[in-house]
Formats: C-alpha cells, structure tokens, sequence
C-alpha cells in the first residue's frame, strides 16, 4: 500500500529526538537516565502513525480518529445550526492520534474556537474546549461536521485544510497532541454502524451510512 506519510508522525519528530537526545547524554553522562528512556519510548508510540486499510463505500462515514465510541446522540449541531446524529470517539495517550477524512468530501468552512481543557470524555468538553471543525459536503450534497477538540493533557490542534479543499475518505488532514476527541454530526436519517463503548480505529472502521 502506497502511504504518503512516515510511520512515526512528523509532528512527533522534535519530541522523538529531544527525548532520545537527552536519553543518551544523561546515559553517558552517567545520571539515572530511566526515566528519559521511557519517555523516548512514550513518544515513539504516540507520535506512531501506521497506514490503514479504508473501509466501507461511497457513503460510509469512517471513523475520523482512533479511540472509543463515547457518544452515540441525536443533537444539536452548534455549526451548522441543525438537529443531526453525533457520533463522539474518544483518543487516550495510548491511541495514534493522526485525524483523516470520514469520507470523500469538500471542505466548505473551517472554524477555529479557543477554549478551555477539561477531560475530553466529557459532553461539555464539545462546547467548552478548544476546537476545530470542518463543514464537509459530499458529491451528493450530504452535510458532515467533523470537530477535533482538545483534551485534559493536549494543548495543540493541528489542522492542515482550509475551505475549499478536496479530501478523500481516509485521507490524512490533522493531528492532535497527547489525548483529545473527535466530533461527528451526522444527517439524521444515517444509519450507525457502532455502540457507546466500541473501539475504533481512523480509516479502517466503519461508523455508520449515509441513507
């Protein structure tokens, strides 16, 4: 499978090398360098960012991060202003952290808002934490809303698209640092393929369908 990003995420290379780098000196060096060796290991897994099989179809809704399914709602969509089926998941330090497209779409606005870092379990976290969200239209006029949101640990939002931007489904479009959640609004009548609790990964699972 051709992957057009390296296996360790690039926005994990200063932590990887500063980690090793202090690893190495404290090891010779002779001070007790353990503890800068488990976190050399830390940020390798973290910052790790495996290609992935794509699932489903033409209207499958992909699971955007990695992590578990921690809200399966309908609700209010603060964005586009609408009742729509929100699916949450939820990443902890342990789960790869890259965010790729739930589905082939156009990105049609992008909205940053700075926030505050409660637990991102958390329903509040949705509306009070720091966020970026992308309204996304399919080629048939379906209307999406993928939020990123920042967490208890994470404090930086990486997102590489703007309005106008062209995404496949899988496709690689942001990051985020050290623990956050993903939040998807979905047309109601979508037909959802998982349960609060689930464990997803980006890309290679299936959230619901487009009816």
């Amino acid at each position: 499978m051709n992957y057009p990003h390296p296996f360790l995420a690039k926005e994990g290379w200063p932590f990887i090398a500063g980690s090793l780098l202090l690893a190495v000196v404290a090891s010779f060096a002779g001070f007790w360098s353990l503890p800068l060796w488990v976190i050399f290991i830390f940020c390798v897994q973290f910052f790790r960012d495996p290609a992935r099989v794509i699932a489903g179809g033409a209207t499958s809704v992909l699971a955007p991060a990695d992590g578990r399914i921690v809200v399966v709602e309908e609700a209010d969509d603060p964005y586009l202003k609408r009742r729509a089926l929100k699916i949450s998941v939820f990443m902890n330090v342990f789960n790869v952290h890259s965010n790729r497209s739930p589905i082939k779409s156009r990105v049609l606005q992008k909205w940053y808002q700075p926030g505050s870092f409660l637990n991102a379990a958390l329903d509040k976290a949705s509306l009070e934490n720091e966020r970026c969200a992308l309204h996304l239209k399919t080629d048939d006029g379906r209307d999406i809303t993928c939020v990123q949101i920042a967490g208890l640990v994470a404090r930086r939002i990486l997102n590489y698209v703007d309005s106008g931007s062209a995404l496949e489904a899988g496709q690689r479009y942001g990051f985020i640092r050290f623990g956050s959640r993903v939040d998807l609004y979905l047309p109601l009548d979508s037909k959802v393929k998982v349960v609060i609790g689930d464990k997803v990964s980006a890309a290679s699972r299936v959230l619901a369908e487009l009816s």
